[in-house]
């Protein structure tokens, strides 16, 4: 369908509705508010065009207007077309309150509430009703009723995730949530993010692309616990898993009739048995606990507005899910798990290297990534390598590692001005070949069963320029500044930011993103509920020890070259010599191991103890990751770690 008549189909459906909607709200998120979604459920990408993971559109009865935030500026402003006007988050007004100040007075504004969270609606709401605008709850997706070629849905399996890997039994998992639950005075919790619910009842899926989920709601009140699923994903494994468990499984649909039950307090198990198994009393606590707890509790960021609306709000407990917190920390095992996965992903990671430095000297007689050389130029009857065949070399290495499951991201394979665009995904038709004249940024990462893995590099196959490598150079300090941070408990990931970002301020430069983002534990590369970002909702979860979180500072001069450096980190505590009013101190431990370019950098802006640390990590990469090479892979490294003169 012609992108003008995608919208001329919705404004005719807009019009029809009753009431006739003046606008329509079209978010990334499905039903569960997931980052990434399945193909069917890329409605935003459908209408818009616009490919990117975050993003909103705006459709009105003479306009269309998408806003999204600074990792997608340049690729929003490729992939829109003039139908379109592009929003940028922080530069421009907020969708709320363009909308009030845009739309007429009594302004009929609709929304599928599947696909909007209870924050972000209400927080809508709030602001249409300075001008006696609504907010309008769509009875069906109209986006849907327009995408004639909207992808079937697929049934694929669940997968029970063992002990050996997720570290903590689902019974455990269910003790900690009903202690919870108690504590808050809540006898029930819906739960509706998909990591969530794999976490707690260590399943595992394929219904989303990179991220091992399922798509599934939950729901456990004090004796009882229900899994809400297409039951013909189910093997007799994972109905024997959750039958043990005392979870009941139900269909997908039934989660809002439950709802409704649930706030009646009228959800009750089939099976007395498994009501009995899962009753709180098994968690320490006496029954006539159950009598003063009267709240359902609901994660209102992730929580989809159609579910609360079921609730009696009276009777809610709006507050972030105690889960979020509980699969962040991560336990021995998962630890475990995570550093194995990531030595096995860096071995992948120089294995590309290594492939790619003799494919740009065989190819174009580059220098290569030690020596410089410059305007090197593409012998014309050679072989194409391309951003896309490039990564799909990468993901071969890996897929050669135990244990893998897939990428857990698209990965970012990009040169010279496509490196500027944040989340650029190069696609086969129309990417750029490699260009040993121009930096190479790729960021990538893969699914293993014992862990998930997020690295970025940044190299250079023929010479750099000077404002290359000062960039790249100020990139690594800010790199090196967090990682190397100690900091008393309680820090919250707001305070660290600046930490990475202080070299490039030195030279008036700055990135759009965030520098650090938790990971997932075979789950999803994004985690939260903490990170590190000038962002206010950095400042609401304290850093604590067991949690995994990115260090990736970056640089992107649009139009010329892009430059970000990123290790995940393990933050654990800190051995200090005093320890101010008994706070107790973290610090981080990095568990990423591939090799800096040094090429790229420039050593007389490094100070001593840079250059030391440097050195330290080169040393431990190259005796961490020679078993898993061969011996020209081995020699490679050697050279690729050897150590900077401390001068």
């Amino acid at each position: 369908m012609a992108e003008e008549d995608k919208l001329a189909s919705l404004r005719s459906l807009m019009a029809s509705h009753s009431p006739p909607l003046h606008a329509l709200l079209v978010p990334s998120e499905d039903y569960h508010q997931s980052e990434y979604v399945s193909a069917r459920d890329k409605r935003r990408a459908f209408i818009s065009g616009f490919a990117g993971s975050a993003g909103l559109a705006l459709v009105t009865m003479e306009e269309a207007r998408l806003w999204t935030d600074g990792r997608y500026f340049l690729q929003a402003a490729h992939e829109l077309n003039d139908q379109w006007k592009l929003m940028r988050m922080g530069e421009d007004p907020p969708v709320d309150i363009w909308m009030a100040d845009n739309l007429p007075k009594d302004a009929a504004i609709g929304v599928d509430p599947w696909c909007v969270s209870v924050d972000t609606a209400q927080k809508w709401e709030r602001a249409f009703s300075k001008k006696q605008q609504k907010l309008i709850q769509t009875p069906r997706n109209l986006v849907d009723e327009v995408w004639i070629s909207r992808p079937p849905l697929e049934l694929n399996p669940v997968a029970v995730h063992p002990p050996q890997f997720s570290g903590r039994s689902v019974a455990d998992k269910l003790k900690d949530l009903r202690e919870n639950l108690v504590q808050e005075k809540a006898r029930g919790i819906l739960i509706t993010t998909l990591d969530e619910v794999a976490w707690l009842y260590n399943i595992r899926g394929t219904d989303v692309s990179y991220c091992p989920v399922v798509h599934a709601f939950a729901v456990v009140t004090l004796n009882s616990a229900f899994l809400y699923v297409d039951q013909r994903k189910l093997s007799s494994e994972v109905n024997i898993t959750m039958k043990e468990n005392g979870i009941e499984v139900r269909d997908y649909g039934a989660v809002t009739s439950d709802v409704t039950l649930l706030a009646s307090d009228q959800l009750k198990p089939i099976s007395s048995t498994n009501a009995t198994r899962a009753s709180i009393s098994e968690s320490g606590h006496h029954n006539n606990n159950i009598s003063s707890t009267n709240f359902i509790w609901v994660d209102p960021g992730t929580c989809c507005f159609a579910l609360y609306s079921k609730l009696n709000t009276n009777e809610v407990l709006l507050q972030q899910s105690p889960l979020a917190l509980a699969k962040a920390l991560k336990n021995p095992v998962e630890m475990d798990g995570l550093k194995k996965a990531h030595i096995r992903d860096g071995a992948a990671v120089v294995q590309y290297l290594v492939w790619l430095d003799k494919q740009m000297q065989e190819l174009y007689g580059a220098s290569g990534y030690f020596l410089e050389a410059e305007n090197i130029k593409k012998d014309v009857n050679t072989t194409r390598l391309t951003e896309v065949s490039a990564s799909d070399k990468l993901e071969q290495f890996r897929a050669s590692k135990e244990y893998f499951r897939g990428l857990s991201f698209p990965t970012i394979s990009s040169v010279g001005p496509n490196a500027a665009i944040i989340h650029y995904t190069p696609d086969a038709k129309s990417c750029a070949d490699l260009d040993p004249n121009s930096i190479y940024l790729f960021d990538s990462g893969a699914q293993y069963l014992d862990g998930t893995t997020d690295i970025t590099r940044t190299v250079h196959f023929g010479k750099p320029t000077k404002h290359e490598k000062a960039c790249y150079t100020a990139v690594l300090k800010g790199h090196i500044a967090l990682g190397n941070a100690q900091f008393p408990s309680g820090t919250n990931g707001n305070t660290l930011d600046v930490l990475a970002r202080i070299p490039l301020w030195k030279y008036g430069l700055d990135y759009r993103h965030g520098t650090g983002h938790g990971i997932g534990s075979y789950l999803n590369v994004h985690e939260g509920p903490h990170q590190i970002s000038f962002r206010s909702a950095a400042r609401n979860v304290p850093l604590q020890a067991s949690m995994t979180v990115t260090d990736e500072p970056g640089y992107y001069e649009d139009g010329n070259f892009g430059i970000r450096l990123e290790n995940v980190l393990i933050i654990k505590e800190a051995d200090t010599e005093f320890n101010f009013d008994e706070k107790g101190y973290l610090t981080f431990e990095h568990i990423t191991w591939a090799p800096y370019q040094t090429k790229l950098i420039d050593f007389s802006l490094l100070v001593r103890e840079e250059i030391e640390w440097l050195n330290n990590y080169h040393s431990k990469c190259s005796d961490i990751l020679a078993p898993y090479l061969d011996e020209s892979e081995k020699a490679w490294l050697k050279k690729a770690t050897q150590p900077v003169c401390v001068c």
